[in-house]
C-alpha cells in the first residue's frame, strides 16, 4: 500500500536528504509526491521512453498516459540493465494504490509500490545514483514536461530539489533591487546564464510564474572558473523578500540559481544607481541592453526635469489628494516645441496617464517668466499660452506613503521627473480651494468643472464626523420626548435668540436639546453656552465634531450621541414661526411611525422657500423641484399633510438611525441643498415615507458660504446640480418607466 503524506505542513515523507537510504529494486517502484497533480516513478526495468499507457491496481482506478524517460544503469546487475522516471498524473486517485501497470493488457510491465513515498530529495538522489552521467539529461526532460501548466509553490520546490541534485547550484544572486515600475533587478553570477532571452520561475513564497526574462552579462574576475556575472529584469516577479531562487531555461537547459546568504536588497530609489554602475560592461541583445537603460533611467526621488536640454519646464500649484488615492492636480507644462510625448503620475509601480484628459487654460505668467532666458528664447512661437493644467486622477491606494511624482516621457524615449507632496485634504475642500483659483471669467472653466472637478467629487468618499466631546448640561432625559438636536455649521452666527424661543415655549421648554458644532467654536463658545442652558433651565447636551463641517455634518454627528428612537433636528439658522410647532410635529409621527415628517421652510417675507420636493417628469434638467418656492405662504398654509418625495431635514422629525440606515451624507457635494436632498431621496428608497406638515412653518433664508463671492456661489449650485443630476437622473427614468410600464 502507497502512504501519503501525513499533513499538510509535512509536503513529503520523513526521509533523509540522500537516496542511500533507499534503494530501487526489480519489481518494485518508489513513489515521489511532486504535488497534487503529479507523481514521480522510480523503478528498474525496461519501459518505452515517452507516452505510455499506465493503469494502477489492476486497472480498478482508470488508465492514463504517463510521460517515461529511461536510462542505462550506471552499474547494471544480472537482473537489471535500465532504470525508469515515469511522471504519472493524479487527479482523482486516492494514493492508497498498491501496484502499477506500464503498457497495455499482458504485454505491460507491472510493479509493486514501495509502502513510503521519497522525497523529492531522495528522489533526485537516487535518479543521480543510478544515471550517473545521465542523470542530467534525464531530470532536464522531467522538467520541461514539469513547466508546463499551471505550476504551484510545491511543485516549483520538488523541480528545486531535482535541478540541485543534477547540477548543484548554478550560481548566486547577490542583488535583487525593486523598482517603480514593477520589475525586479537581479545581479549575480552563474555558469549557464548566457547573454538573450531565457525563461525565468522565481522560487518562493509567491505564486511561481514561468516569465521571459533578458539576460546581460558581464565580466567577473572574482566568479569561480568558467562563471560570469549576469543582470536580467524580471517584470513579474514578487517582492525582493519573497525570492528563494531561480529555476532557469537557458541554452544549457534548466538550471536553479539560488540566493546569497548574504545578499542585498535596493529599494526603488537605490536601483537606477546599481544598474547604471553596471551597464557599461555588460553586453548583451539589444533589447536587453535598450530596457536595462531605462530602468537606469527610472524615477531616484530627484526632480530632473529642469536639467532636460530641451525647452521642458514644469511647475505644480496644487496637488490634493482625497480619501481612496483620488488626486486633483493643478500646474503648468512649459513645452513649445512639443518635445514630451507623455506625461503621468505616479505612485509606487501604479500609474495613470493625465495628458489624454487633462484640462489645458491659459498662463501668459508662465511665458513672461521665459522671456528673459536665453536658452528658451529660440521657442517662444505663436500665441498659444496654454501652458496650464487641472485634472483629475485616480490611483490605487496599496501604497499611500510611497511617493508621488509627475513622469514626463520625452519623444526621444527619455524620462524627466517631478516629485510632489500631495495636500491631504477632503474632496469638498480640496474642490472648492481649486475652484477658487480660477478666474470665473476663464473661458476653460466650464470645461475645468465638467471634466476635472465633477469626476473628482463623484469619486470622492465622505467622512463620517466623529465626536470628539461631549458634555451634558443639566439632567439629560432622552426617553420621555424625543430630543431636538441643533446642528450649528460653520456659517450659522449666534444661537442665543433660538435658545431663547425655545426656553420661552412651554412645549420646547422642557425638552431635552443635543447642540452639536466643529471642535474649533465648542471650545470658544462652550463656557457661553453652557451659561445660557443654565440660565433658561435647559436640559443640553454640547457635542464637539472634530474638524469642520456644515450643518448635515453636525447633524449626523448629533445623532450619533443620542440613543433614543426618535429626534427632531433643527438648523440653526432656522427660527419657529411660531410656538406649538414641536407638539404638531410630534403628534403627527405617532400615526406616522418609521416615516420622515417636515415644516414649510419660509423667507422673512412670508413667501416659501421650500414646502416639499417633488419628482419632476417633464424636466430632463431640474429631475427634483421644489413646486412652491416663492409663492406666498397662504398658497400652501392651508394644505393637509401631503406625502414628497423627499424630506427637507434642516428641519423634521425622524427615527435616531435613519442617517446611518442610509449610509450618511455623501460627501461629493460643495454645498447644502443637493447633498440634502441627495439623503432624503435615498431615505425614500430605503423605505421610510416623507411627508410635508404645512401647518408648521420656519423662517430662514437660503445656505451662505461665509466669504463667498456671487459667482462663486453661482458655481458651486451649478457644480452640485450636475452632480446630482449625473447621479439621479439615470435612477430616476428607470423608476419612471417601471410605472408607465403597464401591468
Amino acid at each position: 500500500m502507497l502512504a501519503t503524506e501525513q499533513s499538510s505542513a509535512n509536503t513529503g515523507p520523513t526521509a533523509g536528504k540522500h537516496g542511500a537510504s533507499r534503494a530501487i529494486r526489480s519489481g518494485r517502484v518508489i513513489g515521489c509526491r511532486i504535488d497534487g497533480e503529479n507523481l514521480l516513478v522510480l523503478g528498474l526495468g525496461r519501459v518505452t521512453a515517452g507516452g505510455v499507457l499506465v493503469g494502477f491496481d489492476g486497472d480498478q482506478v482508470g488508465t492514463r498516459s504517463s510521460f517515461v524517460c529511461e536510462w542505462r544503469l550506471s552499474a547494471p546487475s544480472s537482473r537489471a540493465k535500465h532504470g525508469f522516471a515515469a511522471l504519472v498524473p493524479t487527479g482523482g486517485i486516492d494514493l492508497a494504490i498498491t501496484s502499477i501497470r506500464f503498457g497495455e493488457g499482458e504485454t505491460g510491465s507491472h510493479y509493486i509500490f514501495a509502502p513510503r513515498l521519497a522525497s523529492a530529495e531522495e528522489a533526485a538522489a537516487l535518479m543521480v545514483e543510478s544515471a550517473g552521467s545521465q542523470s542530467a539529461t534525464i531530470i532536464d526532460r522531467l522538467v520541461d514536461v514539469l513547466m508546463v501548466g499551471d505550476v504551484d509553490r510545491r511543485r516549483i520546490r520538488a523541480i528545486t530539489a531535482l535541478l540541485e541534485a543534477a547540477h548543484a547550484n548554478d550560481g548566486f544572486v547577490e542583488l535583487i533591487g525593486e523598482s517603480h515600475d514593477g520589475a525586479t533587478f537581479l545581479q549575480g553570477w552563474s555558469h549557464s546564464m548566457a547573454p538573450g532571452p531565457c525563461r525565468v520561475s522565481v522560487v518562493g513564497n509567491a505564486i511561481p510564474v514561468l516569465e521571459e526574462c533578458g539576460i546581460a552579462v558581464f565580466p567577473r574576475p572574482d566568479a569561480p572558473d568558467g562563471a560570469s556575472g549576469f543582470v536580467g529584469l524580471l517584470k513579474a516577479a514578487p517582492r525582493a523578500r519573497a525570492i528563494e531562487g531561480l529555476v532557469v531555461q537557458g541554452r544549457a537547459g534548466w538550471r536553479y540559481v539560488g540566493i546569497h546568504p548574504r545578499k542585498r536588497i535596493a529599494g526603488p530609489l537605490e536601483t537606477p544607481e546599481h544598474i547604471r554602475s553596471i551597464l557599461l560592461r555588460t553586453h548583451g541583445a539589444p533589447d536587453v541592453l535598450l530596457s536595462l537603460r531605462a530602468a537606469a533611467n527610472s524615477f531616484e526621488g530627484k526632480e530632473t526635469v529642469s536639467g532636460l536640454p530641451y525647452p521642458v519646464r514644469m511647475g505644480i500649484d496644487n496637488t490634493f489628494e482625497a480619501d481612496r488615492g483620488n488626486f486633483l492636480v493643478s500646474g503648468w507644462l512649459y513645452d513649445p516645441d512639443s518635445h514630451v510625448a507623455m506625461v503621468r503620475l505616479r505612485r509606487g509601480d501604479a500609474a495613470v496617464r493625465l495628458d489624454e484628459h487633462w484640462t489645458r487654460l491659459d498662463r501668459p505668467d508662465v511665458t513672461d517668466s521665459f522671456d528673459d532666458q536665453q536658452q528658451f528664447a529660440a521657442s517662444l512661437q505663436g500665441e498659444d499660452l496654454s501652458y496650464g493644467f487641472i485634472a483629475q486622477a485616480q490611483l490605487p491606494n496599496e501604497d499611500p506613503g510611497a511617493p508621488l511624482y509627475f513622469e514626463l516621457t520625452l519623444r526621444d524615449s527619455r524620462r524627466a521627473f517631478l516629485p510632489v507632496k500631495p495636500t491631504r485634504a477632503s474632496g469638498r475642500l480640496a474642490a472648492l480651494r481649486q475652484i477658487g483659483s480660477i478666474d470665473p471669467s476663464n473661458c476653460a472653466l466650464p470645461a475645468i468643472v465638467d471634466r476635472q472637478i465633477v469626476p473628482f467629487l463623484r469619486e470622492s468618499g465622505r467622512s463620517a464626523p466623529a465626536i470628539d466631546t461631549i458634555l451634558d448640561v443639566g439632567s439629560f432625559d432622552q426617553e420621555n420626548s424625543p430630543p431636538i438636536v441643533i446642528a450649528v455649521g460653520q456659517s450659522e452666527e449666534d444661537i442665543a435668540p433660538l435658545l431663547a424661543l425655545l426656553a420661552l415655549d412651554p412645549q420646547t421648554r422642557s425638552v431635552p436639546i443635543a447642540i452639536a458644532m466643529p471642535a474649533d467654536r465648542f471650545r470658544r463658545q462652550t463656557a457661553r453656552l453652557r451659561e445660557l442652558a443654565r440660565f433658561y433651565r435647559l436640559s443640553a447636551r454640547l457635542v464637539s465634531v472634530k474638524g469642520t463641517g456644515d450643518f448635515y455634518d453636525m447633524l449626523e454627528a448629533g445623532t450619533q450621541a443620542l440613543s433614543c428612537e426618535t429626534v427632531v433636528s433643527l438648523s440653526a439658522s432656522l427660527i419657529p414661526r411660531g410656538a406649538g410647532w414641536y407638539g404638531k410635529l410630534v403628534g403627527t409621527t405617532a400615526t406616522l411611525r418609521g416615516s420622515i415628517v417636515s415644516p414649510v421652510l419660509v423667507y422673512e417675507d412670508d413667501s416659501v422657500r421650500w414646502a416639499g420636493s417633488w419628482i419632476d417628469d417633464d424636466d430632463s434638467h431640474q429631475p427634483v423641484v421644489g413646486r412652491y418656492a416663492g409663492y406666498p405662504l397662504k398658497a400652501v398654509s392651508d394644505m393637509k399633510l401631503t406625502q414628497i418625495a423627499a424630506g427637507s431635514l434642516e428641519c423634521c422629525i425622524m427615527p435616531r438611525d435613519a442617517l446611518s440606515r442610509a449610509g450618511g451624507f455623501s460627501g461629493g457635494y460643495l454645498g447644502a441643498q443637493e447633498k440634502g436632498l441627495d439623503l432624503g431621496l435615498r431615505l425614500s428608497r430605503s423605505g421610510m415615507d416623507s411627508y410635508l406638515l404645512p401647518s408648521v412653518q420656519m423662517w430662514g433664508c437660503d445656505d451662505a458660504r461665509n466669504g463667498d463671492s456671487p459667482a462663486l456661489a453661482a458655481l458651486v449650485e451649478e457644480i452640485d446640480r450636475k452632480i446630482f443630476k449625473s447621479q439621479w437622473a439615470p435612477v430616476l427614468a428607470v423608476e419612471k418607466h417601471l410605472e408607465r410600464r403597464p401591468a
